[in-house]
């Protein structure tokens, strides 16, 4: 459960990048690149597949549409490897003995070569036996020992070759302790063949899906694979904070990553300009494991103002069940640059543009925590405004249940690759026990979400399979507007339990000034982020997934948005300042050179491995508390 209280009084300044920005523009994605769990293809290539396909060709040529249709579409730093069954041997009686052992990885589970892998499978020639239970042991001992790993099998049919039972292998492998998920999918398959592979999912957590036809396993192979790659890495450049704020290095937007050590206090050094608003947030994600009741952990922000004066700003925050594999998230909005310089003693090194400090700590460590853990922080730069536009809105929309056809959807394991929800409508995607999965929705000035999500009925029931799950909606500084969770034990659930729906009010810059703090939140316009949980289930850890369909309403029409002054020194990145009417240098917010419509907020994203894992299943309570003293 996430309870979120916060107060900003702190006569301070902030922490925050070096960037004069005048016009709207988001960091730049660092060098270094998410990393997804190694996925194998295993493709069905027997006899059969020579079968003609009910939308034209064969079924082998509809398979190997499909597979370069995922090529295509695969993230360049996706592991992908391909194995096949069926291509060296006939399916004669004679040829059985050779047939039941004609499996071969065609492409290893590398960095994905979309050529290699693309020309590999052009080559497949159809002709044997089906042993779909040694081709389940050939790809996993072809995918890394460690880890989260994953097989998407695409079969037609039955396995030709028992002994050994493909199901029995994959509760083999499972017994082996083997971080594995296997994805299934029938291809025009019978009611046998179907039970066969929903067995194989279901035995490691995995989930089965059904294709009749050629045309739609194009659509779904894409889907379940990029279900299998979902994992998270941490993006950015490595820097490395220190323990007092004199060498503390000096982070200008951008994203970066770092690690926490237990009970040490990092520094990073950020300019300021004068008038600004700074924008802060640091993510731990901690590792699945060990005993999660008593796994409690908190993250503690500070900020310091000139010669490292103490601010008396403090944020933290208190993530519990840790174990269970939670992304906990700390930040702050930061406006001591907007306030005068001050003669109090007690507030003048905390006021007015110049350098400040930040600090991150993990102050409380669950018994049997790793030594250091990597962290993401996120900062981004908001400039002077010389007239901030429309009034501010204090009250969220009111949902309006979307209609139209339900559209599939693959959600991100975490806020730098999640899943683009363009306008509002129905989304539908299929969550793994333990997932936490990130979609995001561009708000323009003047417009508002509001959202909520279903959890379909499954078979499982009793304790064993009873799940946490939960919903949050974050800012595009990645604070917490809201959130709603409940248990899941197989039966629908929908999330919020006790209102219509999560939402925003329409985004204006004078929300900040709201005293209510979640509309003080909704105060820029840009990416706003939606989280859905699902736990590991509470005594069956191969539970299976669990179908979710999210219902969007974004609502209000786009409105001019504030006026920002000119900030001095180089503009982030090559956007240059807006020469309004009348000579004046000021720049509205939503004008910049590539149309994207993004506010003139700077994020800086910084991280050594973190926010969330794929496999980062969350059974916590985040008790979010703010305060200042």
């Amino acid at each position: 459960m996430s309870l979120s209280t916060k107060v900003i009084g702190a006569v301070a300044a902030g922490v925050i990048g070096l960037v004069s920005v005048a016009t709207p523009a988001f960091a730049q994605p660092s060098p270094q690149q998410p990393q997804y769990a190694p996925t194998m293809l295993v493709l069905d290539a027997s006899g059969s597949m020579l079968a003609a396909d009910p939308s034209g060709g064969t079924k082998m040529d509809a398979a190997k549409t499909a597979v370069r249709t995922f090529v295509a579409s695969a993230p360049d730093a996706s592991t992908v490897g391909l194995t096949v069954y069926g291509t060296e041997t006939g399916n004669s009686d004679a040829e059985k003995d050779a047939g039941c052992r004609d499996v071969r990885v065609l492409q290893p589970a590398e960095t994905i070569d979309k050529s290699a892998l693309t020309s590999a499978v052009d080559q497949i020639a159809p002709r044997g036996y089906t042993p779909i239970g040694t081709s389940l042991r050939t790809a996993n001992d072809a995918l890394p020992k460690d880890g989260p790993k994953s097989i998407v099998l695409v079969s037609d049919g039955l396995d030709t070759c028992m002994p050994p039972d493909p199901c029995e292998v994959a509760r083999e492998l499972e017994a082996q302790g083997t971080d594995l998920v296997v994805h299934a999918i029938g291809f025009g398959v019978d009611d046998p063949s179907r039970a066969q592979l929903t067995c194989i999912a279901q035995s490691t957590g995995g989930t089965y899906t059904d294709a009749v036809d050629g045309k739609t396993l194009g659509q779904v192979l894409p889907r379940v694979s990029a279900t299998a790659l979902r994992n998270y890495s941490a993006v950015g450049t490595p820097i490395e904070g220190t323990d007092g704020y004199r060498d503390a290095p000096v982070a200008e937007p951008g994203q970066y990553l770092d690690v926490l050590g237990q009970k040490k206090q990092r520094f990073y050094a950020v300019d300021v300009p004068e008038g600004a608003t700074a924008y802060f947030s640091g993510t731990v994600s901690f590792p699945r494991g060990g005993e999660a009741v008593s796994a409690n952990n908190r993250l503690d922000l500070r900020v310091f103002g000139t010669d490292g004066h103490d601010c008396h700003a403090y944020e933290n925050e208190l993530a519990t069940r840790s174990a269970d594999g939670v992304a906990l998230t700390v930040g702050t909005v930061w406006d001591g640059a907007t306030q005068p310089e001050s003669d109090s003693p007690s507030t003048a090194k905390c006021t007015g543009g110049g350098r400040y400090y930040f600090t991150l700590e993990w102050a409380h460590v669950a018994d049997n925590a790793p030594a250091q853990l990597p962290v993401e922080v996120s900062v981004g730069i908001e400039p002077a405004v010389t007239d901030p536009g429309e009034a501010a809105e204090p009250a969220p929309v009111t949902f309006t249940a979307p209609d139209g056809p339900m559209v599939p959807v693959t959600g991100g394991g975490s806020f730098n690759v999640a899943a683009t929800l363009p306008e509002s409508g129905r989304y539908t995607d299929t969550l793994q026990r333990g997932e936490f999965v990130f979609y995001r929705v561009k708000l323009d000035w003047g417009q508002a979400l509001a959202y909520r999500v279903r959890f379909a009925e499954t078979p499982g029931r009793g304790s064993e399979n009873i799940s946490n799950i939960a919903t949050t909606l974050y800012a595009p500084s990645r604070e917490e507007i809201d959130s709603d969770t409940t248990s899941y034990g197989g039966h629908e659930k929908i999330l919020p339990t006790n209102d219509p729906a999560l939402a925003t009010a329409p985004v204006r810059y004078l929300n900040r000034d709201v005293r209510d703090g979640a509309i003080a939140k909704q105060a820029v316009a840009g990416w706003y982020y939606i989280a859905v949980k699902l736990s590991p289930s509470a005594g069956n850890e191969r539970a299976a997934g669990v179908p979710i369909e999210l219902e969007l309403d974004v609502t209000g029409d786009p409105e001019p948005g504030p006026q920002y002054r000119e900030a001095a020194g180089e503009t982030f990145g090559n956007d240059k300042p807006v020469d309004r009417p009348g000579g004046d240098q000021t720049v509205a917010a939503g004008e910049s050179g590539d149309g994207d419509g993004v506010p003139p907020v700077v994020w800086v994203a910084s991280a050594l491995g973190v926010c969330v894992v794929a496999a980062a299943g969350i059974l916590v309570a985040l008790i979010r508390r703010r305060r200042t003293h």
